[in-house]
């Protein structure tokens, strides 16, 4: 389950259940423009409209959900997080209440699940649930944030209700995101490939969702083949969804295709993931662009270490460990990183900080981790080989059913 897909996921549901989103995009092809913007373009016109409004009649809710709805989805697609910030603002008057309405209540979740205050999400989200436990959308953010922190009993509960909730393909990808990191990889991958077969008619963001787990789940079963075809047709149906861009970026990178990464994100890096992956990428080509991209990189982390923004911190200890080369450094911001999240990017990038220092308690750590959750993963399958054997030799993976 990608966090940074859920946001369109919900909206989808949304629309399919028939509430007003006036700020969604009129056909299913239609491309929402990217930044920057231009003061003249379309959407910003929108967007100053609908603030003139709101200033008028600030405690107006419908028009603050309108707007902070628009704001959310944009950062969606450019992951630029000051659009959290804008929508936020939307939603002042009602931000701090003690009990603010439910519909407040599911945006403040959605945004502080944004910015990893993963705690806060659940609070709201359970304030949510407790006095409506039949809310969708609230089920399936909650779900989200638990497996982020590797709390998979728990979100595996939230996806079980949505069965009775929603429509079937999304209770299927919940439950297939839960079950693939718990050792059922390969079944949750043909059981959400049969679930989409069956579901050809779905909302086109949802059947993005749905390829982008599909493809992530291929990857790291080492079915390159299918992973590739996977990726490629999500990127047909949202080709600027950053998530779905940066995973793609990461699966070129393992399949040691470093050329295609900087061809594909050359002129989209606004985003920090996406910078990233394209430092990376010159890196693994050797080339002469990587001391300006890793300049940037450095001003990006550096600008948010001073918002007291932490949301990157996998990102900026893989660019230390594999641009920066410190080891040590790049492992104090995989520790900091594995107590908020624990998803497998970020198993990896511990274990793979942990052997560059030799530093054995983290190792156990992980490989204690991996142990308890069963998670299958090829690349870190290699990685932990490399701790028990000097010469690994063949990687030998979970054999499909």
């Amino acid at each position: 389950m990608k966090r940074a897909s859920l946001f369109a996921v919900l909206v989808a549901l949304t629309c399919t259940a028939g509430h007003a989103q006036p700020f969604l995009p009129r056909a299913d092809d239609q491309v929402i423009e990217r930044l920057p913007y231009k003061a003249t373009d379309p959407v910003m016109a929108e967007l100053r409209a609908a603030r003139e409004q709101l200033s008028q009649q600030p405690d107006n809710l419908r028009l603050a959900l309108r707007l902070a709805t628009r704001y959310v989805e944009l950062g969606r697609i450019n992951g630029d997080p000051r659009y959290a910030g804008y929508a936020q603002a939307a939603l002042m008057p009602w931000w701090d209440r003690e009990h603010p309405p439910q519909e407040v209540l599911l945006m403040r979740a959605t945004l502080r699940q944004r910015i990893h205050d993963f705690d806060g999400a659940l609070a709201d989200l359970d304030g949510v649930l407790q006095s409506n436990p039949w809310n969708a959308q609230a089920r399936l953010t909650r779900a989200t944030v638990l497996q982020v922190q590797g709390r998979y009993p728990a979100a595996r509960s939230d996806c079980v209700a949505l069965q009775r909730l929603t429509q079937a393909l999304v209770a299927t990808t919940c439950l297939a995101g839960v079950g693939s990191v718990t050792g059922h990889l390969h079944e949750s991958y043909d059981q959400l490939r049969r679930a989409l077969e069956q579901n050809r008619e779905a909302d086109p963001t949802i059947r993005s969702w749905v390829l982008t787990s599909l493809a992530e789940m291929a990857a790291h079963a080492g079915m390159a083949r299918e992973a590739e075809s996977q990726f490629r047709d999500a990127l047909t149906l949202d080709p600027s969804d950053f998530y779905l861009l940066g995973a793609y970026a990461d699966f070129l990178l393992d399949q040691h295709r470093p050329a295609e990464v900087v061809q594909m994100l050359a002129g989209n890096t606004r985003a920090d993931p996406l910078l990233l992956r394209y430092g990376l990428a010159l890196a693994a080509e050797g080339s002469p662009e990587l001391p300006g991209t890793t300049e940037q990189l450095r001003e990006r982390f550096a600008a948010s270490h001073l918002r007291g923004d932490r949301v990157h911190l996998r990102e900026e200890a893989r660019f230390t460990l594999h641009v920066l080369h410190d080891a040590t450094h790049a492992l104090q911001l995989a520790k900091e990183n594995w107590v908020v999240q624990r998803e497998i990017a970020d198993v990896r990038i511990l274990l793979e900080a942990a052997l560059a220092t030799g530093d054995a308690p983290t190792i156990v750590i992980v490989n204690t981790w991996l142990r308890e959750s069963q998670l299958e993963d090829i690349a870190i399958q290699r990685l932990v080989q490399t701790t028990l054997h000097p010469d690994p030799g063949p990687i030998r993976t979970k054999q499909r059913p």
